[in-house]
């Protein structure tokens, strides 16, 4: 689909939950100022397919969680799960960062960065899990650990480096063993 009059804005990168519930990995090009009126397109069998939100949360910068209109059960969601979004083109470029924006970290921005808890426990963060009590997946060696992403257990967030340093409850890396 990708031409000359749409761009690739995204990617449709898991189901999450089972109520239609998508993550999508937004690219640098997806506009800041999204109307969620207007429908995101996938290509299926070759075709431009429509898909309006039912629902569009931002997830920091780069995802969001996305309910699309009829894609409301497990079996539908997989469908889209690795397509790619495009939205059509309008000959603006994307907006530039604003400035109240830069240096701002996002918590979901932190997957992937190496995790180092009380220096008992080294590993990578997983995964962001979003929710009335968000939650850092950590994984060293097959062992998962959930820490909560609150501001009081991290000490230090070397960015450059890439590496985030917890401090947690005694007890607290036992949890799931």
């Amino acid at each position: 689909m990708s031409g000359k009059n749409t761009a690739c804005v995204a990617r449709v990168a898991k189901s999450f939950g089972r109520s239609g519930e998508l993550l999508v990995s937004l690219y640098d090009v997806f506009p800041r100022d999204f109307d969620v009126k207007e429908p995101l397109f996938v290509e299926i069998d070759g075709l431009a397919v429509p898909l309006f939100c039912d629902r569009f949360e931002r997830r920091g910068r780069r995802g969001a969680l996305v309910v699309f209109s009829d894609f409301h059960s497990e079996r539908r969601t997989a469908e889209l799960v690795g397509r790619e979004l495009f939205l059509p083109v309008d000959g603006t470029s994307a907006d530039d960062e604003d400035a109240e924006d830069e240096g701002l970290i996002y918590l979901e921005d932190l997957v992937g960065l190496k995790a180092v808890v009380d220096d008992r426990f080294e590993g990578t963060i997983d995964d962001f899990i979003d929710g009335e009590n968000p939650l850092f997946l950590l994984v060293s060696d097959g062992r998962e650990v959930y820490v909560p992403a609150v501001d009081e257990f991290i000490v230090e967030t070397d960015l450059e480096a890439g590496v985030i340093r917890f401090e947690v409850p005694e007890g607290l890396l036992g949890l799931n063993d």
